[in-house]
């Protein structure tokens, strides 16, 4: 059984940053391209940032470029947020994709129960 598990949300002041967590657990990660998305009451699901299966490629989306860094290490991929703005705040997703690239919800199959995420002052 596949199972993604995110850990590091929390609450941040404006500027601060926090680092997510994805532990992926009945799969091998080198196989799946990992997306992080994210939803914010009101808005649709966004893409944040993906990584490919070979770790080559990233994608970022246009609202986190130079602040968000996406990386992995064995079973776990991580999102580095830095700079985190009020606008930031969202439920964080994690997700695999059997894809040999995506960086579209729809084409993730396994998702992560997620992590909320709270900017403010």
């Amino acid at each position: 059984e596949v199972q993604l598990v995110e850990s590091g949300g929390g609450w941040v002041q404006p500027g601060g940053s926090l680092r997510l967590s994805c532990a992926a657990s009945g799969l091998t990660i080198d196989d799946y391209v990992i997306g992080w998305f994210r939803e914010a009451p009101g808005k649709m699901r966004e893409g944040v940032s993906c990584i490919s299966s070979n770790g080559f490629s990233t994608y970022y989306g246009d609202s986190v470029k130079g602040r968000f860094t996406i990386s992995r290490d064995k079973d776990t991929v991580y999102l580095q947020m830095n700079s985190l703005e009020p606008e930031d705040t969202a439920v964080y997703y994690c997700a695999a994709s059997r894809s040999a690239w995506s960086h579209r919800a729809e084409d993730f199959e396994s998702w992560g129960q997620g992590a909320q995420v709270t900017v403010s002052s």
